[in-house]
């Protein structure tokens, strides 16, 4: 991965981990190893994204990356809300894509609904 990539996905607060068409996780930021330890942390990278899902969840990606494949123009899809460990959180799936318009791969965004404060 491009270092510079590599420091921008690392230097995301919330979990990224990344996948290929395979559903083969490639990479996983240092906060998702972490927030993903119970699993199996950094050694799920090489692994499938469904190893550490449910059926229900598994259903959810499978559903979001067939919409992917089948519309080179969708991007991004909300799934689902996370209130809950402290957490307020939107959810969606991200498509990856190559310079032209081939699907990639994907990846999971957590974007806050609590806003930071800013430090003075």
């Amino acid at each position: 991965m491009n270092e510079i990539f590599k420091a921008v996905v690392d230097a995301e607060d919330a979990p990224v981990v990344i996948c290929d068409t395979e559903h083969q996780i490639v990479y996983m930021n240092p906060t998702a190893m972490k927030r993903y330890e119970k699993w199996g942390g950094g050694a799920l990278v090489g692994r499938s994204i469904f190893d550490c899902h449910n059926p229900r969840s598994k259903e959810i990606i499978l559903s979001v990356y067939a919409r992917f494949s089948d519309n080179p123009g969708l991007n991004k899809v909300y799934t689902y809300t996370k209130k809950r460990d402290g957490e307020d959180t939107d959810v969606y799936i991200v498509a990856l894509r190559n310079e032209s318009g081939s699907l990639i791969g994907y990846y999971e965004k957590h974007e806050s609904r609590i806003h930071e404060q800013e430090q003075v």
